[in-house]
């Protein structure tokens, strides 16, 4: 059986360092994809825009500014609160979204009491799979055997 753990949250879209529209969010995590963290944005339109990235980068992000490329997370304080700024960048534009801290530490903490940190791979069932992936099998006989004898076999003929 799988958990999800998600949180709805409103965040802020930085249009300029005076002005900011709040965008309504939600955060998801998926025990079946321990690594990763998503997040769908919900801008009032009919498709939802939806980000995954990972989940060591969002919990590095709450202590100390991290990521490069696509997405970068650090911690700032904005009106006497501490925030999240993510700055997320892709071929159809950038966005830089202020998250309240708070609210995303307390998920985080749930998904980590769940599935902690270096356990994610056990989630994926590698193990088994590889197992059950390299398991001989009967047939495996046939191809084990040296298909030319030897030069040391005899001949009945000679």
């Amino acid at each position: 059986m799988h958990t999800v753990v998600e949180r709805e949250l409103e965040l802020n879209l930085v249009l300029s360092p005076e002005r900011s529209i709040p965008v309504p969010a939600r955060l998801i995590y998926r025990t079946d994809d321990p690594y990763a963290v998503h997040i769908t944005f919900h801008i009032g339109s009919d498709n939802p825009v939806r980000w995954t990235f990972a989940r060591e980068l969002l919990v590095e992000g709450v202590f100390r500014p991290c990521g490069h490329g696509d997405v970068r997370i650090w911690p700032t304080k904005v009106g006497g609160r501490t925030v999240l700024c993510v700055a997320l960048s892709s071929p159809d534009g950038d966005a830089l979204l202020e998250v309240p801290c708070a609210a995303v530490s307390a998920w985080l903490e749930r998904t980590l009491r769940i599935v902690p940190p270096g356990t994610e791979s056990e989630r994926l069932g590698l193990d088994d799979a590889l197992a059950t992936l390299l398991a001989p099998t009967p047939a495996d006989d046939l191809w084990l055997r040296d298909p030319w004898p030897s030069d040391e076999s005899v001949d009945d003929d000679a």
